[in-house]
């Protein structure tokens, strides 16, 4: 029994974290939401200048190295000698302090510098509140990393989900605070990165709560000479931590470095073509309103998908090729699928979605074409899972970190000659690009048929339905007169209303068209009911 055993530990495990992450993430992209309605577009525009090289150090702690510290900490720990795994997270703990360090003096004493580059030294103080929090990462990843080479989730999950509670908090209580006290943008942006601080440090607090409440110092306090014991076993852990750390860590960060490109670029392009400064800020602040967007169509793909990882590398290990093959199939139409619908459906309700979310429609075509990022950033993110699983981590890395200088030079074509809608199409551009960069090393690793030409015809069937409905729905309200005052709330009725009844047609035509099996579906959350709408010839 102890191999099924092991078996439900580790998907229960897997639940876990993948539950945490997808609370975290709704968090990460609600509280935008409010935090714009309290300081505007402008104020919205110095947040997400800055917010970037928070999310450098997000990942940094979150993704790469406590997966990598908990690969290698299981391994070690299997040997049965406690100073090897001591050792382990010593090591670890020297490096990504060291690499922490680094990172706090290039934010802290550049700051002035990168925020001349974003051509606005006022930003200055927002980074260098950041730049601490590069200083308390490092024993986060280590504890995560611990807990999870053990195969509790538990507190890294608890550390995760309580992180982002407090960090929300922190910005939308010194935000209204601040605000409601007259204090200028700037001020009220630092205060809101000073909610990264107290997130991590909270973080921080839970996993030494476990430690202490589990009396575990003793089995993770270095002794004396343990770094001289074992030379090549040091030499082991640093190539493992810079390799694959780092790739996994750059593979996490595609949307990171989309955002860091228009953070450094973008408001400058605005500028140099003739708009005046204060208009710049607010028209990057409204472009910025697709961050939350992207964010909230994105969670539901990425975590059905990223799901499914855990199955795909113990079929590789087991070497079960036909499971293999269909689990990567099966993850790749969902996040098509998933992608489509949100991308299309967000596309076809835009202006009242806007006007619902951020008060007016201001930039609504922008954001129209950035939801078709969601179809593409899922679709990569899954790829990217999937090549991990494989045992493919530097070719990922590399196409994800092409992103940045891309996306940077796409702006200064196209931003000059189109505004920020130049901005958006740079940032299909790019992520068309990635994507296809991908899918071609995918294809190689892969030896069956992807996708069929069944599916995809369903696929486009179900969103053009869904478009028809739903502009035809937008068209029978918007002739309804409605009293002075209350056009938010009857715009939320009809992007509500409308997601609603075109989501249902969509995903009728989808499970109707057989593009998912009765068994796929169980997988699925209401699947059973879900099942019910099958057509006969396509249930088992």
């Amino acid at each position: 029994m102890k191999p099924v055993n092991q078996s439900k530990a580790l998907f229960r495990g897997a639940f876990i974290l993948a539950l945490a992450a997808l609370i975290t993430k709704i968090l990460s992209a609600v509280y935008r939401i409010p935090f714009q309605n309290i300081v505007g577009d402008v104020g919205f525009y110095i947040y997400q200048q800055v917010y970037p090289f928070y999310g450098l150090a997000v990942v940094l702690a979150t993704t790469g190295f406590p997966v990598v510290i908990s690969k290698l900490y299981a391994e070690q720990r299997d040997k049965g000698n406690p100073d090897i795994t001591r050792r382990l997270l010593f090591v670890s703990f020297i490096i990504l302090q060291f690499f922490g360090i680094l990172c706090f003096l290039i934010l802290y004493f550049g700051a002035g510098s990168i925020a001349n580059w974003m051509n606005d030294e006022k930003l200055a103080i927002l980074l260098r509140v950041v730049s601490i929090v590069f200083l308390l990462f490092p024993i986060v990843s280590i504890l995560r990393g611990y807990y999870q080479g053990k195969g509790d989730m538990l507190p890294t999950a608890l550390s995760q989900v309580g992180e982002q509670l407090i960090r929300a908090f922190t910005i939308l209580l010194l935000a209204y605070s601040l605000t409601k006290l007259g204090y200028s943008l700037y001020l009220i942006g630092g205060g809101a990165m000073f909610g990264s601080i107290t997130g991590i440090m909270v973080s921080a607090i839970i996993l030494f709560t476990f430690l202490w409440i589990r009396k575990e110092w003793r089995i993770i306090t270095p002794r004396k000479g343990l770094l001289l014991s074992d030379y090549e076993e040091v030499k082991k852990i640093i190539n493992a931590l810079t390799f694959q750390g780092l790739t996994i860590c750059i593979s996490g960060m595609l949307m990171i470095f989309i955002q860091m490109a228009d953070a450094l670029n973008l408001y400058s392009l605005l500028t140099e073509n003739g708009i005046e400064k204060d208009m710049a800020k607010a028209v990057k602040g409204v472009f910025d309103r697709g961050q939350p967007l992207i964010q909230l169509g994105t969670i539901i793909a990425a975590s059905m998908s990223l799901s499914l990882v855990p199955l795909i590398t113990s079929a590789r290990i087991k070497k079960d090729t036909s499971f293999l093959e269909e689990k990567i199939q099966l993850a790749i139409r969902i996040s098509i699928v998933i992608g489509v619908g949100a991308s299309v459906g967000l596309w076809a309700i835009i202006e009242p979605a806007n006007i619902m979310l951020f008060e007016d429609k201001t930039g609504s075509s922008v954001l129209g074409v950035l939801s078709f990022v969601i179809l593409l950033s899922s679709i990569i993110t899954t790829i990217i899972a999937i090549m991990q699983g494989l045992g493919s981590l530097l070719y990922p890395a590399a196409a994800v970190l092409a992103t940045f200088p891309l996306k940077y030079i796409l702006n200064a074509l196209f931003v000059p000659v189109f505004g920020t809608m130049g901005a958006a199409i740079a940032t299909l551009i790019t992520l068309a690009t990635v994507c296809f960069l991908l899918y071609v090393k995918f294809k190689k690793m892969q030896t069956s048929t992807v996708l069929s030409v069944h599916f995809l015809g369903t696929v486009l069937t179900a969103a053009l339905m869904m478009v028809l409905l739903l502009k035809g729905c937008l068209a029978l309200t918007n002739m309804i007169t409605i009293p002075a005052g209350t056009e938010r709330l009857m715009a939320s009725i009809q992007a509500l209303g409308c997601a609603m009844s075109g989501g249902f047609l969509f995903l009728f035509i989808i499970i109707r068209g057989g593009v998912f099996l009765e068994k796929e579906l169980s997988l699925f959350p209401f699947g059973s009911k879900l099942s019910l709408l099958l057509s006969k010839k396509n249930r088992s």
